[in-house]
């Protein structure tokens, strides 16, 4: 993840806490002012009750009484009713134990020795990577049922031809549909029946666990009137089922949005190199219209000569069957002359110069002769005859070359 996007979540997520923390306040410390100022109209009219206890003896015994709780005491319990309730039975401790491997936390229920704080260290350093395992192992075995019973589910859809994009939509819905009936639904009313809440309360519960916030306000099988000792236990069962549940939802969530981003990426470079072949063919359009900038003009132009005239042509003496024996002696080559300077003997001319002026020259129907650099002929030399080809062809000595 780049630097930039790492910053950029980073303040999204300390935004979202920021409004969160506005909300909360907003909310919850109305109450909390309430609660306070009850608390104080009660110990206050208790005092008045019994003027023979003091502020002090009162505080101290409010303190105390509120750690008792805070260890699990139970206010509804006394030495004469529900003495064989215990908070650390069996199936309790139990539940206890699978609130740590989970990393639940409820709070509820607090360990109060030394020896007890000792031993929940090394137990959760071990046993929270073996859940972990369980967990992959689970979830993964519950996501391919649920996705193979909603495949036979798209077969039939698929055989009543509708489209593979709305069957693939329609998939996704039953997973999550058949998940939130199995593992919220279901134990939301359970929590209803058996613990005596109501439908908020008991869906509060069920998303504060199986999100492992657990606040620990709600409890099942807290209550003392719960005297099953294997609640519990099913209740941590159904929180590992429900826990495998929404770990294979984050991991379908999870690779959807990497398909998504991979063709984003493909999309956008697409885009990239469309827009890149766009501007370019706009850039030579516009180039064709406007014209080809001109080159900076040299330090000293010299200005251009005329075109040279065109050399005449020799005629050519027909050859007549009747010629003289004797020959004239050839007469001697005349020395070269320098070639007239034109305009495409200048060293900075350009190629679209040379071919206007080459085609200048043609449409006067002279052409201008081409040698390579260095033996140029003279433009006022006859051209040699072509000697003739094909073997056994013996030159004719009489005819003047």
């Amino acid at each position: 993840m780049r630097s930039t996007t790492l910053l950029a979540l980073l303040a999204v997520v300390l935004l979202y806490l920021v409004s969160g923390a506005l909300v909360f306040q907003a909310l919850e410390q109305p109450h909390e002012q309430q609660a306070q100022r009850e608390l104080g109209e009660v110990r206050e009219k208790f005092l008045r009750a019994h003027p023979c206890v003091s502020d002090q003896d009162l505080g101290l015994f409010i303190k105390e009484v509120a750690d008792a709780l805070g260890g699990g005491a139970n206010p509804d319990t006394n030495s004469t009713s529900n003495s064989n309730h215990s908070a650390w039975d069996l199936g309790s401790a139990f539940f206890f134990s699978g609130t740590i491997i989970t990393t639940i936390g409820y709070g509820n229920a607090a360990l109060r020795t030394d020896a007890g704080r000792l031993f929940c260290i090394f137990y959760a350093l071990v046993g929270i990577p073996l859940f972990g395992i369980l967990l992959a192992g689970v979830g993964d075995r519950l996501g391919s049922s649920l996705r193979r019973g909603i495949g036979h589910i798209e077969a039939i859809f698929l055989k009543w031809q509708v489209p593979p994009e709305l069957v693939r939509i329609l998939s996704a819905v039953l997973f999550l549909l058949i998940g939130c009936l199995l593992f919220v639904l279901t134990p939301t009313f359970v929590f209803c029946y058996v613990e005596g809440w109501s439908k908020l309360e008991a869906i509060y519960f069920v998303v504060v666990t199986l999100t492992t916030v657990g606040f620990g306000d709600y409890v099942a099988g807290a209550s003392p009137n719960q005297n099953s000792a294997a609640y519990q236990p099913l209740v941590w069962f159904w929180i590992l089922l429900g826990l495998a549940y929404f770990a294979s939802v984050l991991t379908t969530i999870g690779n959807w949005l990497r398909v998504v981003s991979r063709r984003t990426r493909a999309e956008m470079g697409g885009l990239t190199a469309q827009a890149a072949s766009w501007t370019g063919t706009v850039t030579a359009r516009v180039t064709q219209r406007v014209g080809p900038t001109a080159p900076p003009p040299p330090e000293k132009e010299r200005p251009p000569l005329p075109p040279p005239p065109c050399p005449a042509q020799p005629a050519s003496r027909p050859l007549s069957p009747a010629a003289p024996e004797k020959t004239e002696p050839p007469s001697p080559p005349t020395p070269p002359t320098p070639p007239t300077a034109s305009a495409l003997d200048y060293p900075s001319e350009n190629l679209a110069f040379i071919d206007e002026s080459s085609d200048t020259q043609s449409e006067r129907g002279c052409a201008l002769p081409r040698a390579p650099r260095g033996s140029r002929r003279p433009l006022n030399t006859p051209r040699k005859p072509a000697r003739p080809r094909g073997p056994g062809r013996p030159r004719d000595k009489g005819v003047p070359a």
